[in-house]
């Protein structure tokens, strides 16, 4: 089960209080305050972790709270520090105060750590009032509060390469046929009803992060449908593949579903309509399908590629086209070139 987004609130831990203690020694006939601080509270912190995909884990367990410190005791003895409550999020969470609604921190580099509440600090015993003119304090100070915080979590998939399409475009059969990702595959719409993950492998070390995405329909920015909720994940793409399907079992026309998704990319985001993508027509396994694909691609003006997931044909060329769009201009900026990704 996939879940993008979750309400939390954490709480850090309480400092510990200092104490009111004397030495009390036969050895010792003067002997002074010795009282000692209390430790510090834990504080909670968020890490980016690549060995969760999906919120679902944080959806179970609502309220998360650090230990508070210990007091501190005599003998110049310091409490116990609360130990820091760390919780891992998947890579690509978005962390929002739910009071306000800003965003706080966006997790997006592997073991980036966030203290998201920090704990309260441990009260000073009375050995630190002493002075020259103040020789016995009676007094300590208290631990302060740890802070608290309510949360909202919003996942956006780290993928390189999104996959975008009307329901049956194809999608989930190239994920599964190009990656070890398993998505549900069906002959009926919204057979993916959360995004799914996978990594293809061009080469020994040249690898693809492709994101099946729901099946969007007309009106998906607007809210209708499956689609809508799940555009935010297309965000972070470099690239989008826009899967068609050309087959004689289309439901709906190819030039249509073209622009049914080319207009959902615009009215959700200008700058999405700008990311660079693929045109890539589906199923294509008969001449029929290959006049709709020839079709498409004058109508559009614009290349289109061909693909048949079942029958294994296109693939490797689709993937090599996307790992160019996706790394080359990475080689650039390695080199100091800092020139535009290619359309």
């Amino acid at each position: 089960m996939f879940k993008d987004e979750v309400e939390i609130e954490v709480r850090a831990g309480k400092g510990g209080n200092g104490v009111v203690s004397f030495r009390r020694e036969k050895s010792v006939p003067l002997g002074g305050p010795d009282g000692g601080d209390g430790g510090a509270g834990g504080s909670v912190i968020l890490v980016a972790s690549t060995q969760l995909n999906s919120l679902l884990p944080l959806s179970g367990h609502y309220h998360y709270v650090a230990p508070d410190g210990r007091g501190g005791q005599g003998q110049l003895c310091s409490g116990k520090s609360g130990e820091d409550l760390i919780v891992e999020v998947p890579l690509g969470t978005q962390v929002f105060d739910r009071a306000r609604g800003n965003l706080l921190r966006d997790m997006t580099a592997v073991g980036q750590r966030l203290e998201i509440a920090r704990g309260g600090r441990g009260g000073l015993g009375n050995a630190r009032f002493k002075t020259s003119v103040r020789q016995t304090p009676r007094f300590a100070q208290n631990g302060t509060a740890g802070e608290a915080r309510a949360l909202r979590l919003e996942l956006k998939l780290f993928a390189e390469a999104g996959l975008v399409g009307l329901p049956n475009a194809g999608k989930s059969t190239f994920l599964a046929s190009v990656t070890a990702a398993t998505p549900k595959i069906a002959d009926y719409p919204f057979t993916t009803l959360s995004p799914q993950v996978g990594i293809a492998r061009l080469a020994e070390n040249d690898t693809l992060v492709l994101a099946d995405l729901p099946g969007l329909i007309e009106g998906a920015a607007e809210g209708h449908g499956l689609g809508h909720k799940f555009l935010r994940h297309v965000e972070r793409c470099q690239v989008l593949l826009h899967l068609v399907d050309v087959s004689e079992d289309a439901v709906t026309p190819p030039l249509e579903a073209w622009r049914v998704i080319e207009a959902e990319l615009a009215r959700y985001s200008p700058e999405l309509a700008a990311r660079p993508r693929l045109l890539v027509a589906t199923k294509v396994e008969s001449e029929e399908a290959e006049a709709r694909a020839a079709e498409l691609a004058r109508a559009a003006g614009r290349d289109v590629l061909r693909i048949s997931a079942v029958m294994r044909q296109g693939l490797p060329e689709l993937l090599r086209q996307a790992w160019k769009i996706v790394h080359e201009p990475r080689a650039a900026l390695a080199h100091g070139s800092g020139g535009p990704s290619p359309r």
